[in-house]
């Protein structure tokens, strides 16, 4: 468990202990009007870090994922959104193909692309902060979630529904829909998002920031939507977001944006694989998709409880389930309780308990710098379910002989609740109707041979979705993947038999949308990768 754990941004929590409960605490709150008015510091200077710098190495190197290293001309490491719009306008005229970092946790090879001879790090923009003008609070990209938790709750008490894995980048996980801990209460990142500054490049080539906002009026409105699901690297460079709840009333900016829990009660179940076999294995998946069918309403009771059942393959000696309730006390004990018996229910085995109460900011702000690691993600959304054919088919693939001597696993992460009752067209997040995320993965050290570990999770992948061309096609227990997770094999025949386009995967109807939106606010395709948003034809 403890390998796979490091890399709880996979499934948007961390194992048990870990970024996934939440506090509030009197007396901490800071006066608005102090973080309102403070000066903040002057800016450096933009730095460009070219080969043969000593600092080239550790830039070219912070991605998550250590498969893929860039080779840029030269990275600019930028402090502010007139020197974004520096560093693009140059590198346009230079005609180098640009790429943007901030937390540095893409999956794929989409900023370490070798062909991507400009890269922008905007790491430094950290400003967390209350503007009065737009009653909003503003959050800077290179941010990361920690630290955006940290300032908005000690300041005034709230929080954003994001991830909670602290060490990611606000810059590129809102731009994916940003769902976390709190999502199931409090609906995704993107939905309480009022505005966004983005960097772009016009038809003559000409870089500058423009900002877009909720309001339909807004004659920019069409930028905003796009950031509301979309990914990154598909239309500029944003510089700044903008927060506030769509229904906040008042002028109160403590009631701007959802409350932070004041503590919440983190839980974990471990069942040995020596107590397992495939009925008892089959009932545990069976009994987990079949609670949250009848639990993933907005307004459930367990709409605070948040899990991920991770099935780990054999050698890793257990399957867990772990998570939080964000409330304290005997009634959320009593919850938690009756979640893992009805998940264990019949199953003969009995889990391995441990639970913790815990505050919420120790553990959500808490940023732990893992170390880049090899390894390969694939996703998928759940509307129900897995059918008993996957289930055997999951089984095999865990348990099975060609599982025996690597480490993978399939995370079975909670959804649903708010984030349903949003309407699609609302935001570019285009899977509204969803229970589950699913998240196929393996990691591997960098003496392994990459090629089986690849292969057992390509074929892993594709025996689930056998029914539908080895990809997840939206259907009635599908719904298409995750743009956040992106993984190319979506984009190649010999993976993607279905004749589903990818774009479908990730867009659904959106797709077309989203490429006029391209069209109007980057012409030249300065902005791709991939996985990017296609020009229309």
């Amino acid at each position: 468990m403890a390998e796979m754990t490091r890399r709880g941004v996979l499934a948007g929590t961390a194992a048990f202990g870990g970024a996934v409960a939440g506090l509030s605490a009197p007396g901490l709150a800071a006066p608005a009007a102090a973080a309102t008015h403070s000066s903040p510091p002057p800016r450096p200077d933009a730095v460009t870090v070219e080969p043969g710098d000593l600092r080239y190495q550790s830039l070219t190197h912070r991605g998550c994922n250590a498969r893929f290293v860039g080779t840029p001309d030269y990275v600019r490491v930028v402090s502010s959104t007139e020197q974004v719009v520096d560093a693009v306008q140059q590198a346009v005229r230079q005609g180098k193909r640009i790429a943007v970092r901030s937390g540095g946790h893409c999956f794929e090879s989409f900023v370490d692309d070798r062909s991507v001879r400009a890269l922008i790090d905007v790491s430094p923009m950290t400003a967390v902060s209350y503007d009065p003008q737009r009653r909003a609070f503003a959050v800077e990209p290179g941010a990361s979630l920690g630290e955006m938790y940290r300032r908005l709750f000690l300041g005034w008490g709230v929080t954003v529904p994001a991830g909670a894995t602290a060490e990611v980048g606000v810059g590129g996980h809102i731009l994916g829909g940003g769902y976390g801990a709190l999502s199931r209460r409090h609906g995704l990142g993107v939905d309480h998002l009022e505005a966004v500054e983005v960097v772009v490049v016009n038809k003559e080539g000409e870089a500058r920031s423009v900002v877009a906002s909720r309001d339909p009026g807004d004659p920019h409105h069409d930028l905003w939507w796009a950031h509301t699901g979309c990914g990154g690297g598909n239309f500029g460079i944003v510089t700044r977001y903008w927060f506030r709840s769509p229904d906040a009333k008042g002028s109160d900016p403590s009631r701007f944006l959802p409350r932070a829990p004041e503590s919440a009660l983190t839980f974990s179940a471990s069942w040995s694989w020596k107590d397992l076999d495939r009925s008892s294995f089959t009932r545990l998946v069976r009994n987990h998709g079949s609670w949250h069918e009848r639990n993933s309403a907005p307004g459930s009771a367990y709409a605070g409880l948040f899990s991920v059942l991770m099935l780990n393959n054999r050698k890793s000696g257990t399957v867990d389930l772990v998570g939080h309730l964000d409330s304290t006390g005997s009634g959320a004990r009593r919850l938690i309780d009756d979640y893992v018996a009805a998940v264990g229910r019949g199953v003969g085995a009995q889990p391995t308990r441990i639970h913790l109460e815990r505050p919420w900011l120790q553990a959500a702000a808490t940023v732990e710098e893992s170390q880049p690691s090899f390894f390969k993600a694939k996703a998928a959304y759940l509307r129900k379910r897995f059918t008993d054919r996957q289930t055997d088919t999951i089984h095999d693939h865990l348990a099975g002989k060609k599982a025996a001597d690597l480490t993978g696993s399939l995370w079975l992460v909670s959804y649903g609740g708010k984030v349903n009752a949003v309407a699609p067209e609302a935001t570019a997040v285009a899977q509204r109707d969803s229970i589950l995320k699913a998240v196929y993965l393996t990691g591997w050290e960098p003496e392994d041979d990459a090629g089986p570990r690849l292969s057992w999770v390509r074929d892993f992948y594709r025996a689930v979705y056998a029914d539908s061309g080895g990809v997840p096609v939206p259907g009635a227990v599908s719904d298409g993947s995750f743009i956040n997770y992106p993984d190319t094999d979506l984009a190649d025949s010999a993976w993607n038999a279905s004749g589903t386009p990818w774009q479908s995967l990730y867009y659904k109807q959106h797709y077309p949308r989203l490429q006029r939106i391209k069209a109007r606010w980057d012409p030249r395709n300065e902005f791709r990768h991939a996985l990017s948003i296609r020009l229309p034809e």
